[in-house]
């Protein structure tokens, strides 16, 4: 699936929400982008970061119709490098040069993996998501979550897993 990708955030690569982003990209044959490993400096109001890995990441993202953004749920948010990463997507919306590119992202559709310690993800935590894709002309496709109160356990997600695959 090109037109896809998966945006990665947490502490811990292969830990439970790496295990569930994995078993995704596994069906879709896709790479995940783990934002933890690239260079990608807090939202600056003088924009002094230009030079860091955000843009040309951004080039990527802005290529495809469907993003995929995995965070596991840390006090009912995403995580710190999920978090700067959604901030610097404001580049796109104050800088003259970026602003066509930014409504790039109109229309496109965003998804969320997220895991956490119950069978449901925490409505702040969604609807963060929900919000920010309507500011920003996305359509929100659908979210799988997965309850690691025990860790990950795959077999129970099989399914799950399926029926998020087929809403992209």
């Amino acid at each position: 699936m090109s037109s896809t990708i998966i945006l990665f955030a947490s502490s811990r690569r292969n830990g439970n929400t790496g295990q569930l982003t994995d078993a995704v990209a596994s069906e879709l044959e896709l790479d995940v982008i783990d934002l933890g490993e690239k260079d990608i400096s807090a939202f600056d109001y003088e924009h002094r970061n230009r030079s860091d890995d955000f843009e040309p990441l951004m080039e990527k993202v802005l290529s495809v119709e469907n993003i995929i953004f995995a965070s596991p749920i840390y006090w009912y948010s995403v995580s710190p490098p999920m978090k700067t990463f959604i901030d610097r997507i404001s580049d796109y919306l104050d800088l003259p040069d970026l602003l066509e590119k930014g409504r790039k992202l109109r229309g496109k559709k965003g998804y969320v993996i997220c895991t956490c310690i119950s069978d449901s993800p925490d409505e702040p935590f969604i609807n963060a998501f929900r919000e920010t894709f309507s500011y920003l002309g996305m359509d929100f496709g659908g979210f799988i979550n997965a309850n690691c109160s025990n860790g990950y356990k795959a077999q129970l997600y099989e399914n799950d897993i399926r029926t998020f695959i087929e809403q992209l």
